[in-house]
């Protein structure tokens, strides 16, 4: 399960699918919105403990619906539904230490045929919603299509377990041995009751990560109450059947989050062989700090495209094990990217798999933009 404080530490408030996944991703599968098979799991969640008896569950209704304005007898009753599920306990942890990250492997995970194939068919089947998201928020469907391929393969995994069951847990009852959480979760809890209440749904009925993440894009609820928008007309908001409010409310909010209309999002680079140079360049991490020109006087090769951008750039390394480091020079529409998931490794498969899929519809992609060396 990939690591949790780095998520929460950055891309809060305003995160997406912003618990679950930082660099640690890169030596994990994609499907951590699963736990145990769904059939398996449903016999031990139906026998967890609720937290009816629970006089601090029931203070934490009576605050939310306080600081919502909603009905304290209704968000008391949905929460004493709720259950203490052992497996998010479990899975909120962090992986063990010592995993070293590999990009190519994890690349491998989410750029193969299958979910390329499903990203064609996806793109041509809603090509009308990506191009008009394009032209409202000015982000390329290649993007798009490569953050629902990357969360949720286009919407066959977007997580089972009931979201109020995960954030209660989380809130309530947060495992030991990792910083404590609860405050954030609290706060998700409460935003879960608010898009329940807005959208006329359920509590109980969302689905979802076992972090409480729903959808194609696995919005958190406050995500989903800030930034989804109702891209179909429809009147509602559905981010798990809609895929035109799916691709509307991804592009929006990597607009609201600095997305620049026709910027690549990173160009090749040649590292400095000298490593104070390198480790300078590399000290900001994915955040672009330096101009082409301070690249190349630390002796870092980049293509004439890249010389010429008038941007700030990051030197970005991506570990492949025991071989040797990709590299590549970041825009900040990749820093962008990384808002949805703070993660190099995330953005790199987000952008690679959008050019495959790209390319195998026939059409132009951001990562065409970049310009590689000989």
């Amino acid at each position: 399960m990939p690591d949790l404080d780095a998520l929460l530490r950055t891309r809060w408030p305003h995160g997406v699918l912003a618990l679950v996944v930082s660099a640690a991703l890169a030596s994990l599968p994609s499907t951590w919105a699963q736990g145990s098979p769904p059939s398996k799991r449903a016999a031990a969640d139906t026998a967890a403990p609720t937290y009816a008896g629970r006089a601090d569950a029931m203070a934490l209704a009576d605050e939310i619906a306080q600081r919502h304005g909603l009905d304290a007898a209704w968000v008391r009753g949905h929460l004493a539904n709720a259950r203490q599920l052992a497996a998010v306990q479990r899975l909120i942890m962090p992986p063990a230490a010592g995993t070293a990250k590999d990009w190519a492997a994890y690349r491998a995970r989410f750029v193969e045929p299958r979910r390329i194939g499903w990203g064609a068919d996806f793109w041509r089947a809603n090509e009308r919603s990506l191009r008009r998201a394009e032209e409202v928020y000015g982000v390329p469907p290649d993007i798009v299509v490569g953050i629902i391929g990357v969360e949720t393969l286009y919407g066959r995994n977007m997580g089972s377990f009931r979201v109020i069951d995960a954030l209660a847990t989380l809130s309530l009852d947060f495992p030991p041995g990792r910083r404590d959480r609860s405050a954030f979760f609290r706060e998700e809890l409460g935003q879960l009751f608010v898009l329940a209440h807005s959208e006329g749904l359920d509590p109980t009925s969302l689905r979802g990560s076992y972090a409480g993440a729903m959808g194609m894009p696995q919005f958190m609820p406050s995500s989903w109450n800030r930034y989804a928008v109702d891209f179909d007309g429809d009147g509602h908001v559905d981010l798990h059947a809609s895929a035109a409010d799916v691709i509307g409310s991804v592009a929006h909010y990597l607009a609201e989050f600095g997305w620049t209309r026709g910027l690549p999002t990173h160009f090749d680079v040649r590292p400095p062989v000298d490593t104070s140079d390198r480790a300078t360049l590399l000290g900001p991490d994915i955040v672009p700090s330096f101009t082409a020109q301070e690249f190349v006087a630390r002796q870092a090769w980049l293509p004439e495209a890249a010389q010429s951008h008038a941007g700030l750039l990051a030197l970005v390394e991506l570990q492949n094990g025991e071989a040797a480091p990709s590299y590549v020079a970041g825009t900040s529409n990749f820093y962008t990217i990384t808002r949805y998931n703070w993660s190099s490794y995330y953005a790199m498969a987000v952008i690679d798999l959008g050019a495959a899929v790209a390319r195998a519809v026939g059409a132009p992609s951001t990562a065409s933009l970049s310009v590689r060396r000989p």
